[in-house]
């Protein structure tokens, strides 16, 4: 690799001869790209769903139709020459419930030599060989950055649908890598509604190779995480930009069946909580901070002998588990509950029960039984009214009776449901779109059980629960999390309330959880 020392020692001539050439060094594209026979094949291939093969490029289909060209670029000194300029960009942190990473500014109107040559080159002679590949116009727009994969990096299942983009490409100037290393980019099948399942191909980073692809319903992919703690997975990519492909109607899943509690007194509370929290001052206490912070964490909550006996339970039973996706929303695994053993379905009733929905009331002011008061209904009563009234004005002008605003007057019961679950490293889920359509309020509720994240390789930074006995309460719009755990249950509890909402996303090592999930209808 040239060294700042030789670029710097460049002659005034060449420095002028640089600058008269717009300082671009326009590199030479695979040689196959110019061959027309091949460019036939490939047109054909990739409209027939057929596998080709020529020298340096590959055609496949499956489960998506793909293209593979290895030694994209014939110099090796422009490519040293590119990954020099790109490392020394500036670079951002990147980080959701999706993915962590490090990333460039655009690099459309970067005029370092190299940057500029390969943009004119991909965005020029090989968008239009692109367009007679595909049968496409290509916008010549460009929308290129370079990325930075390294210890820990993810970017989880997804199909990069966006208005306009018709091809992602990928280029790699990656050090020797091996599937080890982890960063590979995992291709997804898709089921009859168009739903990612599971990865059925891998294609490991090699220096010097494009991968492209169609954006379409079906091209869901993924970076899986980089597991090498000394190579960085440097690449550049971007989208062509053209007609997007026709998308069929958003699959809507059905909604999770919800019951009543179950009539359980406070002798289920005498057995299984700590008698501090049983306390009427301390649960004051709690609603105080709860009310202030929207969250609460209640230490060794649980007896110390039930914690211990369903601890165990969970870690020796023979508990039947099954994959849950699909896997741009979730990936974990849940449990039939007809297999758990006795001491785990007696929590799980406790989370069920009446008198624990009175305890949660009590620990949060949200109103889960009737019995709790609602001190904010008087205050908001009058603002209820007008707010009514003038959404009942505006359907009946509208022609159509105001739905939304009936039901909010309805009494509310709450209900729930809930799964047992397994997390292991690579479990997650996610935020996505259909979520906002169906958002309701919720209250989580997660008490984990023999955590191991302590004995575990860090690999995504995440909020970390406790390996103890812990209760975490959390007032939120919708869950979003990338869990890096072992088990946890799940409930949702449904109730109409009007307590103010945070959006609180969440990320822990691999552990052994009990989560509670309670959502509240909207109220308007």
């Amino acid at each position: 690799m040239t060294s700042k020392r030789q670029q710097g020692g460049c002659t005034e001539s060449n420095n002028k001869k640089r600058k008269t050439n717009n300082r671009e060094e326009t590199p030479e594209i695979c040689p196959v790209i110019r061959d027309e026979n091949v460019r036939r094949t490939v047109k054909e291939a990739w409209s027939q769903k057929s596998h080709y093969i020529h020298g340096d490029l590959e055609v496949d289909c499956l489960p998506f139709p793909h293209c593979i060209i290895k030694n994209f670029i014939h110099s090796e000194n422009f490519l040293e020459g590119l990954q020099k300029e790109l490392l020394t960009l500036n670079f951002h942190n990147k980080s959701n419930d999706l993915y962590k990473f490090k990333q460039s500014d655009d690099l459309r109107k970067r005029t370092e030599p190299c940057i500029a040559g390969l943009r004119s080159a991909l965005f020029g002679q090989f968008r239009l060989w692109l367009e007679e590949v595909l049968g496409v116009k290509l916008e010549p727009t460009v929308d290129i950055s370079c990325a930075k994969y390294e210890y820990t990096d993810v970017l989880l299942c997804h199909d990069d649908e966006l208005e306009g983009r018709r091809v992602a490409f990928i280029l790699y100037l990656v050090p020797p890598w091996q599937s080890s290393d982890g960063g590979a980019l995992d291709l997804y099948e898709t089921d009859c509604h168009y739903q990612p399942q599971s990865v059925v191909k891998s294609l490991v980073p090699s220096w010097n190779t494009l991968i492209l692809f169609e954006v379409s319903p079906v091209s869901f992919h993924q970076v899986s995480e980089v597991l090498s703690e000394d190579k960085c997975r440097l690449s550049l990519s971007g989208w062509f930009h053209g007609p997007s492909l026709e998308r069929p109607p958003r699959h809507i899943e059905p909604p999770i069946t919800r019951n009543p509690h179950l009539p359980r007194d406070e002798t289920l509370l005498l057995e299984w909580i700590n008698p501090l929290y049983l306390d009427i001052s301390y649960q004051e206490n709690i609603q105080g901070e709860f009310e202030d912070n929207s969250e609460i964490q209640l230490k060794t909550f649980l007896r110390e002998e039930k914690f211990s006996q369903v601890s165990e339970a969970l870690r020796l039973a023979q508990i039947q588990w099954t994959r849950k996706g699909p896997a741009n929303k979730r990936c974990y695994e849940a449990a039939c509950l007809d297999t758990l053993p006795e001491c785990v379905s007696a929590c799980w009733e406790l989370l069920h029960s009446e008198a624990f929905f009175l305890l949660l009331s009590n620990f949060t002011g949200l109103r889960l039984h009737y019995l709790c008061p609602a001190d904010d209904d008087d205050d908001d009563d009058d603002d209820d009214s007008d707010s009514e009234k003038k959404e009942e004005e505006a359907a009946e002008a509208a022609g159509s009776p105001n739905e939304t605003a009936v039901k909010s007057k309805e009494p509310s019961t709450p209900q729930c449901c809930g799964e047992l679950r397994r997390w292991s490293h690579g479990s997650y889920t996610l935020l996505h779109d259909g979520e906002a359509a169906r958002a309701e309020y919720a209250l989580d509720l997660i008490l984990p059980f023999s955590c191991t994240g302590e004995s575990e390789p860090k690999r995504i930074p995440s909020i970390h629960f406790h390996p103890y006995n812990l209760v975490h309460v959390r007032q939120h719009a919708l869950l979003r999390s990338g869990n890096k755990l072992g088990h946890s249950v799940t409930f949702t509890f449904s109730f109409l309330s009007k307590a103010p909402v945070i959006l609180v996303g969440s990320r822990s090592m691999e552990a052994l959880l009990v989560t509670l999930q309670m959502k509240r209808m909207r109220s308007c």
